[in-house]
């Protein structure tokens, strides 16, 4: 009888230790996904403010001035729940300013140009890597919470499902040619 006794009080706190490691880990994704939310914004933040300073640098014909300054000033006004429409439209702008290799090159000739077409395009390069940091670490959580014993034992806990962000973030042509590599 005791030793049953002991063998069910082993299981249990076998259990019990399986369980508090999977719900450790589980806030661990938690914290990553804060994390690469963070670094996610920054670099969101980053290219819509070297954009608003291109676009009103004078060194843009009028029209792509415009275009591109509103983008940028709608990415970075918008909020929460229209960033990823405005953040596409951002791209989509700069699609449109740069889609031909003249333009940038009309960019890198003006005083302060070199220097301004570089950090532009570390940061159109910079985005689609921090988003997919970003939409990994969302992708793990939700494959750990999908999990019978994280929803049985209420692992989770009062978290929020995590969600990916969904953007389009493909580069202007002529600047991810001259990206370094």
């Amino acid at each position: 009888m005791t030793a049953t006794l002991i063998w069910i009080l082993a299981g249990l706190v076998v259990i019990g230790l399986y369980l508090s490691w999977t719900a450790g880990r589980l806030d661990r994704l938690h914290a990553r996904i804060d994390a690469t939310r963070a670094g996610l914004d920054a670099q969101l933040l980053r290219r819509a403010s070297v954009a608003q300073e291109l676009a009103t640098s004078g060194v843009l014909d009028p029209a792509a001035s415009i275009v591109l300054y509103e983008a940028a000033h709608a990415a970075r006004q918008a909020e929460e729940e229209q960033r990823e429409v405005a953040e596409s439209e951002l791209s989509q702008a700069l699609r449109a300013v740069f889609a031909e290799a003249l333009q940038v090159e009309a960019v890198r000739e003006a005083p302060g140009g070199e220097a301004a077409a570089g950090e532009l395009t570390e940061a159109v390069r910079r985005v689609p890597m921090a988003r997919r940091f970003h939409n990994d670490a969302v992708r793990a959580a939700r494959a750990l919470r999908r999990h019978r014993k994280v929803r049985w034992f209420r692992l989770a806990g009062h978290a929020p499902f995590p969600n990916a962000f969904e953007m389009d973030d493909e580069p202007p042509p002529a600047l991810a040619e001259r990206a370094p590599a």
